[in-house]
Order: C-alpha cells, then structure tokens, then sequence
C-alpha cells in the first residue's frame, strides 16, 4: 500500500499523531508549563498517542486504536480528577483534544472492523 493509499484509509491516525505532538507542545503554548500536574497530563498522553497512531498508521493494530480512545477518555475527566480545572487553558485544551482523539480512535477501530467483515 502506498504512502496515499495508507492515509487515505487511516486519515484518523494522521490526525491522531498531530494532535498528541499538540499535546506535548500546548503547556508552553499556552504557559501552563510550570502548573505540573496540566502539563505532564498532556505530555504523558500526548507522546503515548501520536506513538500510538503513527504504529497504527505504519501497520494497523487495534489495540492502537483501543489505547489512543482510552487516553482520549481520560483527557476529557482527567482536569476533574487530577484538579485542574482552574486552568481554563489546560482544561479546555485537554477536554477538546480528547473528545477529538476518543472520536476518532473509535471511528477507526470501527471502520477497520466493518472493512474486514465485509471482506469475507
């Protein structure tokens, strides 16, 4: 499969791998870097997703997908959980990009389970 064909079929993991690098680079963006518990909840997750979605991306396994929507589930409680929620910037960004990164994780996983059920 060439390098097209492959995004064309797992665009979800593309977008997965971009949004855990914003992860890791959003504490500084949006100067929550020095409040350690917002900052290293993006990083952890943030480095463990976009791994995650490029392994997907490279050869496709579901557990990947499994993985990327369990984080993307934690990021949306997590401000709640570990408090952090008087930092707007840290908990909207968490909130939104795990919304996103559960989405489209599940979509994926999905889609890879109806692809091969219909190729029977």
């Amino acid at each position: 499969m060439t390098f097209g064909e492959r995004l064309s079929r797992h665009w979800q993991d593309a977008v997965n791998t971009l949004l855990g690098v914003w992860l890791v680079i959003s504490p500084w963006l949006f100067g929550y870097s020095a409040e350690t518990a917002a900052a290293w909840n993006a990083w952890i997750p943030g480095v463990i997703i976009a791994v995650a979605a490029i392994a997907a991306f490279t050869s496709f396994q579901e557990w990947e997908e499994w993985l990327n929507g369990l984080l993307g589930l934690w990021l949306i409680v997590s401000p709640w959980l570990v408090g952090y929620t008087a930092i707007a910037a840290a908990m909207w960004n968490h909130v939104i990009v795990g919304i996103l990164t559960a989405v489209l994780a599940f979509w994926e996983a999905y889609q890879e389970r109806h692809r091969a059920a219909t190729a029977h």
